[in-house]
């Protein structure tokens, strides 16, 4: 089976630890030929079915020049994107109007007859930072608006804030504001842009110091290990990208509970693979664009989770 993924330039890989590098080593390894392009690279035109300009790769092995490619220039091999045996979409948010434009034309492709993983609609439909609104249940006191007297209000009542853009990741534009409200005014407007944009506005968990937990779902079932992405120094936020340690742990009881509730239903909606952030008992985001560390669960832990992840996806095909 041809496999193609839809990620981020292969040049930017960091294989030690990349998700997308270990879906491919894996998919290679059981004899499945791979292919990768931007979305930058995906097409429509009028009676003819969405392509995609593809490079064919191999792995080699080789921790720097760690892939060959067939072909070396763009729109060198035009790929219809229902003739591939199925497409991963992995590429990095901004959640952005260019990335849902990239939905649309997947769920083109879909309608062709291409097999997305996870599936355009569901993208679309759970943007990463809103899609705990759905379960109440699981989530500590959060507000989204864009008006700042709304910030204050919430800030007075809780004292201890955690304020985010909704497009962000890897930890990038997170403010955190204690009872004395240091700033604050001048957070809201570098957040909210004066009013223009909405921004996601949690109470403080301080068992932040024992980690922001990636819980991995795969098919609708929980991988057994999280990792924890533990805090360093005086930096408030644990993203691996914002210099956090990651500590891979077997799932706690609240972990099972929170998996096995939400798994089922995301995987009903398309999506293969989520990843659910949980700080504490709280959820905190559903990551479903490109969830990471599998390497790292796999290296502290010996847990296969790319093996698992191409066990779902070939079953999803021949379901």
């Amino acid at each position: 089976m041809n496999i193609l993924f839809i990620a981020d330039p292969l040049a930017s890989f960091k294989i030690y630890k990349d998700t997308t590098f270990s879906m491919m080593r894996e998919a290679q390894r059981r004899g499945h030929r791979i292919s990768a392009c931007e979305p930058k690279d995906i097409m429509w035109q009028q009676g003819t079915p969405v392509t995609a300009f593809v490079r064919d790769i191999h792995l080699t092995g080789d921790s720097l020049d760690w892939f060959t490619a067939e072909q070396q220039h763009p729109n060198e091999r035009p790929q219809p994107l229902k003739d591939v045996g199925c497409v991963i979409m992995r590429k990095d948010p901004p959640f952005d109007s260019e990335y849902i434009y990239s939905t649309h034309l997947l769920e083109q492709a879909e309608r062709e007859g291409a097999k997305v993983f996870n599936k355009p609609r569901a993208l679309r439909d759970h943007p990463e930072k809103l899609a705990i609104m759905e379960f109440p249940q699981f989530i500590g006191p959060t507000l989204v608006t864009r008006d700042a007297a709304d910030i204050k209000r919430f800030h007075a009542e809780h004292q201890d804030i955690i304020l985010k853009p909704l497009d962000g990741m890897g930890g990038m534009g997170i403010f955190r504001v204690r009872a004395d409200g240091l700033n604050l005014g001048s957070i809201i407007e570098t957040l909210n842009k004066n009013g223009a944009e909405s921004v996601m506005v949690q109470k403080f968990l301080p068992e932040i110091v024992k980690g922001d937990k990636r819980v991995l779902v795969i098919g609708g079932k929980p991988v057994p290990f999280s990792l924890a992405r533990i805090p360093q120094g005086s930096e408030v936020r644990g993203n691996l990208a914002a210099g956090g340690l990651g500590v891979a742990q077997p799932l706690s009881a609240r972990d099972y509970e929170i998996a096995e509730a939400l798994g089922p239903i995301l995987a009903a909606r398309g999506l293969l693979l989520a990843g659910i952030d949980v700080i504490g008992d709280c959820v905190t985001e559903i990551n479903v664009t490109s969830p990471t560390c599998f390497q790292e669960i796999h290296d502290q832990m010996g847990f296969d989770v790319a093996s698992m992840f191409i066990d779902a996806l070939e079953d999803a095909l021949a379901a």
